[in-house]
């Protein structure tokens, strides 16, 4: 008698503690970790899919900014949290297929240590360059570098996906090209437009404006498609770079062993969200492109998104603590 009602007693937990066993998930606010600080283009992308997944769940979702690391400590508290639906990730190509090569201790495995909800979105980078260089393609541009091997200087910021983008540009491209490392987007932005560097690969939104107004030229993309908001600029596999493509994805994932009606029902609302023309506007404001999936489509991407840049980060012999 006394080991049925243990197993009783051990049952009655499991079922409290399992929001899909007792069919009531969420019953209180979700927190959606950012593993970056607030202000970036990571935040605003979450906060947008968060205020649009609240409504259909019933409870708030929550952004909670987490910064340190190149996103590396959050991403590693997320793995080991509660896999209860309550506490869910913000996930990108830094983070999942860079970081875990780029940080020994990293902590964590994008594949083996969350179970994926989600993508959210794709989105490009662009090879942007001042005006002073002679280059208006991207043909033009290996041209000259192969000319003039180290002249052409790029700004970056160690370690993070504009970084490893140019890297793999310029060994696919064939050229040689000096490293000008700074702490931040904003300072290295600011230098290319002051011309004490020559290029770089940025996301696009924050360049619009320069790109308009003829400070910075647009070269090319790093995805297949082009993008509404410049529209006359060609993919760098259609100029010069046949097969070149280093497409930044974001997405939703949970601690591993999440039940699965939880994963289901996170998914569901996150491509409810992604149909709203309101979020899609948003997105596309930002450069990016909605990318609804299932959990298994997005577990495939994590695994060939990690395959295709962790060789670049080793090749590099980076090394981040």
């Amino acid at each position: 008698m006394r080991a049925l009602a243990i197993a009783a007693a051990l049952a009655a937990v499991l079922v409290a503690a399992n929001p899909a066993a007792a069919q009531d998930y969420p019953t209180k606010p979700i927190t959606l970790v950012v593993p970056f600080p607030p202000g970036g283009g990571n935040d605003a992308l979450a906060r947008s899919v968060a205020d649009k997944m609240s409504r259909p769940l019933g409870q708030q979702v929550v952004v909670e900014n987490r910064g340190g690391a190149g996103g590396t400590v959050a991403t590693r508290a997320v793995a080991k949290s509660a896999p209860d639906g309550y506490t869910i990730l913000l996930s990108y190509t830094g983070t999942f297929a860079i970081n875990p090569s780029l940080y020994p201790n990293a902590g964590y495995d994008p594949r083996k240590d969350f179970a994926p909800i989600g993508l959210i979105a794709s989105m490009p980078s662009v090879l942007v360059v001042h005006p002073s260089l002679p280059a208006r393609t991207t043909a033009e541009l290996i041209a000259y570098g192969k000319a003039n091997p180290g002249k052409i200087n790029y700004a970056f910021v160690p370690g993070t996906v504009g970084h490893i983008t140019t890297e793999l540009f310029a060994r696919t491209a064939g050229i040689e090209l000096t490293k000008i490392p700074y702490k931040g987007n904003g300072d290295a932005l600011a230098n290319l437009i002051g011309g004490h560097v020559s290029m770089m690969f940025l996301s696009i939104a924050p360049i619009v404006g320069n790109v308009k107004a003829g400070t910075l030229h647009a070269l090319a993309l790093t995805t297949a498609e082009r993008s509404p908001l410049m529209p006359e600029v060609p993919p760098i596999a259609e100029s010069g770079v046949p097969g070149f493509s280093a497409a930044i994805r974001y997405g939703l994932v949970a601690p591993p062993g999440t039940p699965r009606p939880i994963i289901d029902k996170l998914n569901k609302e996150l491509r409810t969200a992604l149909a709203d023309e309101q979020l899609k506007a948003k997105l596309a404001g930002e450069g990016a492109t909605p990318a609804p999936s299932t959990p298994e489509e997005y577990a495939a991407f994590i695994d060939a998104d990690e395959k295709a840049w962790s060789p670049i980060v080793k090749s590099l012999n980076l090394k981040f603590e």
